[in-house]
């Protein structure tokens, strides 16, 4: 995962039928000019997605086709956690990538967070 990438597509405000068409041709233009030889992975921000409704869920299953039929996956970058909920509930598989924030670091490294009693001792 490349972190630092910037997005390749930008999903914001309503996604209605007009707005999904258009993502996908340029999804479509995007995998077709990607090296033949690497499968695609479109980065779509989906930070700016307006209200979390289902045909905000409809425009990412038809992202997510239009790049499998290309070669290809997306992953999306910040959705909105309503948006999560519902990718999540209608059993959409699709690789979400999050911002990193100082809550969300790794725990330190050496840390044992339980015991059981037949662990041996941590050194």
């Amino acid at each position: 995962m490349e972190p630092n990438k910037p997005p390749d597509l930008i999903l914001a405000g309503t996604l209605d039928r007009e707005a999904t068409h258009r993502l996908c041709e340029e999804a479509r233009e995007l995998l077709r000019a990607a090296d033949a030889d690497a499968p695609g992975v479109l980065v779509c921000d989906a930070a700016g997605v307006g209200p979390p409704v289902l045909a905000a869920v409809d425009a990412v299953a038809r992202l997510q086709l239009t790049a499998r039929r290309a070669g290809g996956r997306i992953r999306l970058r910040n959705p909105a956690p309503h948006l999560r909920e519902l990718l999540h509930l209608v059993g959409l598989p699709i690789e979400i990538e999050m911002a990193r924030h100082t809550e969300e670091r790794e725990p330190a490294g050496r840390v044992q967070e339980a015991v059981e009693a037949r662990d041996p001792p941590f050194r």
